[in-house]
């Protein structure tokens, strides 16, 4: 992996387990990250009270190229939907309130990192 990619990938991991720990302070319980298949990966699974919720986290150092909610688009929605069934499926979790989450990590060299979270973006 080169030296870019593997920045990215500490990116990445570095605004999810910020994620994770926003959304556990707010009362969620985590229930499973970085849930791998052939057709995808889903960031974090949560419950928040009686919902089940898949979680999508975008990690930016800066917004010059848009925010990290921008990026989420709607063919990624659509394939948030389709890992949430295959997600259950393995599981044998059978969930009547799905909700789908969006969180937006602004993690600048220096300083703190930004939070955005979206519930119920699709």
């Amino acid at each position: 992996m080169g030296s870019r990619a593997a920045r990215q990938q500490a990116l990445g991991a570095y605004g999810e387990a910020i994620a994770a720990k926003h959304l556990v302070d707010r009362g969620m319980v985590l229930i499973d990250h970085n849930w791998r298949c052939p057709d995808g990966e889903i960031d974090l699974i949560l419950r928040d009270g009686t919902s089940l919720v898949f979680c999508e986290v975008k990690t930016r150092r800066s917004v010059s190229h848009g925010t990290p909610m921008e990026a989420v688009t709607q063919s990624k929605f659509a394939r948030m939907r389709r890992l949430a069934g295959a997600w259950m499926s393995t599981n044998d979790v059978h969930a009547s309130d799905i909700r789908f989450d969006v969180v937006g990590i602004v993690a600048p060299q220096t300083g703190s990192p930004t939070v955005d979270h979206v519930a119920g973006v699709c």
